[in-house]
C-alpha cells in the first residue's frame, strides 16, 4: 500500500513539475525576399508552407521581411546568432550570396533556401524544375494563339537569372510543342506561325513596369502574358483587364496565366486561366518536417513534375488558393463562387481537345518519353533561344 501510495505521489509530482515548467516548443524563422507578403506568389508561398508545417507540428514561427537586398545578411545573421531556432529558411535565390557567408558562421544552424544553392552541409538547398510546369503552360499558350488567330504569346520576366532561364527554356519549348500538336490535330503543312514575345523588366517589384511590358505585349497581338516576375503579375492582369473593358468582352483572350502560386482567382477569376505553379509551399512544409522528423540533412533537393513541386493549376488548386486568399484579405468570401464561375466559364469555352494536349505533354514528362530542355547560363539560354526561336 505504501509502495503504491510512493508510486502515486511521484507520478502527480512528476505531472506538476512538466506543467510548472511548460513543454518546449520548437521555433522556425522564414526569411523572405524583397516584396514579402502580400505578393500572392512567391513569398506568400513560402510563408503559406512554413506556417502550415509550424500549425501542424506545434511549431512557434517568426517571419522576418527583407525590405532591400542589403537586408539579407543581417537577417539571416540576426535569426542565426540567437540559437533559437530548429530551421531558418531563406526564400529566394538572391538571398543565396548572404546565406553562403551566415551558413559557415553558424555551422550548427540548420538552413533551408529555396531557389539557390548553397554548399555548405547544414544547408538544405531546394531547387525545382520550372521548366516542366513552363512547358504546360507554354504549350496551351501556343494552341490557344493558333486556335484564336494571335500572332504572340508573351511572358514578363523579372531579373535575369538560372531560376528564370527554367521558365523561359520550358515555355519556349512547350509552345512549339504546341504548335506542333496544332498542326497534326489540324493537319496543317506546317506549324501555325506564332512568335513569343518576351521581356526581363529587370525588377520583381516595380508592378508598373510589368503593366508597361504587358501592354506592349498586346499591343502586337499577344494571346496570353505569362508572369515570371511575382508581384508584376498584379500589372499584368491590370493590364489584360483593361484591354478587355476596351474590347467589351468578359471571356476568351487575351488570358492572364500566373506563376509559383495559383493565380487563377485574381480579377475575380476573369482572365487567369492558368497558372504555372512552383509548390515553394510543399518544399517548406518538408524542410520543416524533416527537422523535426530527425531527417534533415544538407545538400540539394531538386523538386519537378514527379515530386509534385511543379505543375499546371487546377480546378482544386483553385478552391485551395482562392480561400489562401480571402484568409488573407485578398479576397472577398462572397465573391468566391463568381470566382470559380469565371474561371470555369473561360475555360469550358477553350476546345477541349487542346486541354488533352497539355495532358498529354505531362504523361511524356512523367514516363520521361519527352525532356523538357532547361538553361542554368546565359549561354545555354542562348543555345535554346536558337533551337526554338519563335520569331515572325
Amino acid at each position: 500500500m505504501k509502495k503504491g501510495l510512493a508510486l502515486l505521489l511521484i507520478v502527480v509530482l512528476g505531472i506538476s513539475i512538466v506543467g510548472m515548467i511548460g513543454v518546449a516548443k520548437g521555433k522556425v524563422a522564414v526569411i523572405l525576399d524583397v516584396g514579402g507578403r502580400g505578393d500572392q506568389s512567391f513569398n506568400d508561398m513560402g510563408f503559406k508552407g512554413t506556417d502550415q508545417a509550424a500549425h501542424d507540428f506545434g511549431l512557434d514561427m517568426t517571419t522576418i521581411q527583407s525590405a532591400t537586398a542589403a537586408d539579407y545578411l543581417p537577417n539571416i545573421r540576426n535569426a542565426a546568432r540567437t540559437g533559437d531556432y530548429d530551421l531558418i529558411l531563406c526564400i529566394g535565390f538572391l538571398l543565396g550570396d548572404a546565406l553562403t557567408q551566415a551558413a559557415t558562421e553558424f555551422p550548427d544552424q540548420k538552413f533551408a533556401i529555396i531557389d539557390s544553392v548553397v554548399d555548405e552541409p547544414n544547408v538544405m538547398s531546394i531547387v525545382f524544375r520550372e521548366n516542366e510546369c513552363s512547358a504546360l503552360v507554354g504549350a496551351l499558350g501556343g494552341m490557344l494563339a493558333a486556335q484564336y488567330g494571335y500572332d504572340y504569346v508573351g511572358v514578363v520576366l523579372g531579373i535575369e537569372i538560372p531560376v528564370l532561364y527554367h521558365f523561359e527554356a520550358g515555355y519556349r519549348f512547350g509552345i512549339d510543342w504546341g504548335l506542333e500538336q496544332f498542326k497534326a490535330h489540324e493537319g496543317l503543312a506546317s506549324k501555325p506561325n506564332v512568335g513569343l514575345l518576351y521581356t526581363y523588366t529587370g525588377t520583381f517589384d516595380d508592378i508598373a513596369k510589368g503593366k508597361a511590358a504587358t501592354e506592349a505585349q498586346l499591343a502586337q497581338g499577344a494571346v496570353a502574358v505569362y508572369n515570371v516576375a511575382g508581384p508584376l503579375g498584379i500589372g499584368d492582369l491590370e493590364a489584360i483587364t483593361e484591354k478587355h473593358n476596351s474590347m467589351g468582352t468578359k471571356i476568351g483572350p487575351p488570358y492572364y496565366f500566373g506563376v509559383d502560386a495559383n493565380q487563377d482567382w485574381m480579377g475575380n477569376g476573369m482572365y487567369g486561366l492558368a497558372s504555372g505553379m512552383k509548390r515553394v509551399d510543399n518544399a517548406c512544409y518538408s524542410a520543416v518536417q524533416a527537422v523535426v522528423d530527425g531527417t534533415f540533412n544538407g545538400g540539394v533537393v531538386s523538386l519537378g513534375l514527379a515530386q509534385g513541386g511543379v505543375g499546371i493549376s487546377g480546378a482544386q488548386d483553385l478552391l485551395d488558393f482562392t480561400d489562401f486568399a480571402i484568409q488573407g484579405g485578398a479576397a472577398k468570401a462572397a465573391d468566391k463562387y463568381q470566382i470559380i464561375a469565371n474561371w470555369a466559364a473561360n475555360r469550358a469555352a477553350i476546345p477541349y481537345w487542346i486541354w488533352q494536349a497539355v495532358d498529354t505533354l505531362k504523361a511524356g514528362i512523367l514516363d520521361g518519353s519527352i525532356t523538357v530542355p532547361t538553361a542554368d547560363t546565359r549561354d545555354q539560354m542562348l543555345a535554346i533561344r536558337a533551337q526554338y526561336p519563335l520569331t515572325r
